[in-house]
């Protein structure tokens, strides 16, 4: 219930603060396991897809972030996220992820794993690439495209879904992660 009402509010206030245009909603699916991946610029951009997309969103969120009680309530039991241990391959996180998958829900995984200062697109993390094959879920790629200033215009646009399901059940070398990860980011950069 929280989730909604935060969602509808925070729709509310980005859309009088942001000149916000989304495009591609119709190529989020309706249900069944899906992973939303983004480009990472600015710590606004979770509130700003989760308020934004059709679906309810699970996202991962940095560990430190859940330090603080006050935000440890709001983003875990207020909004559904859970922590990662970045820089890590935290089994905590991936098993969170893949029981969320397993439910036919959506989680948000920024494939870079930390917001880019400069705003170039970075290498993609191998977790996501393992969630996509282990979760059975399709990576719907996000671009996010302009700044959080007062009035500035954001543009977000949603591909299409990528299946990877041709992997399914096989063991998955570290090289073909990366070329999962590389396709995911390949994707994002044609949304910028």
């Amino acid at each position: 219930m929280f989730y909604y009402i935060a969602k509808y509010i925070v729709r509310f206030i980005i859309k009088i603060i942001f000149r916000i245009e989304v495009k591609g909603l119709e190529n989020i699916p309706k249900k069944g396991p899906v992973i939303i991946c983004p480009n990472h610029i600015s710590l606004l951009d979770p509130p700003v897809i989760g308020a934004l997309l059709n679906r309810r969103i699970y996202f991962m969120a940095k560990e430190e972030l859940f330090r603080n009680p006050f935000l440890k309530l709001l983003l875990g039991k207020g909004l559904g996220a859970f922590p990662v241990k970045r820089g890590t391959a935290d089994l905590s996180a991936i098993k969170t992820a893949l029981n969320y998958l397993k439910k036919g829900q959506a989680v948000g995984i920024f494939p870079e794993g930390t917001r880019s200062k400069t705003g170039k697109l970075q290498k993609a993390e191998s977790g996501v690439s393992l969630l996509a094959v282990k979760g059975h879920a399709v990576v719907v790629p996000v671009g996010i495209k302009g700044k959080y200033r007062l009035f500035s215009k954001i543009t977000i646009s949603i591909g299409k879904p990528i299946s990877f399901e041709k992997y399914a059940g096989s063991k998955l070398s570290s090289q073909e992660l990366s070329l999962i990860g590389e396709e995911i980011m390949k994707e994002i950069a044609k949304l910028l």
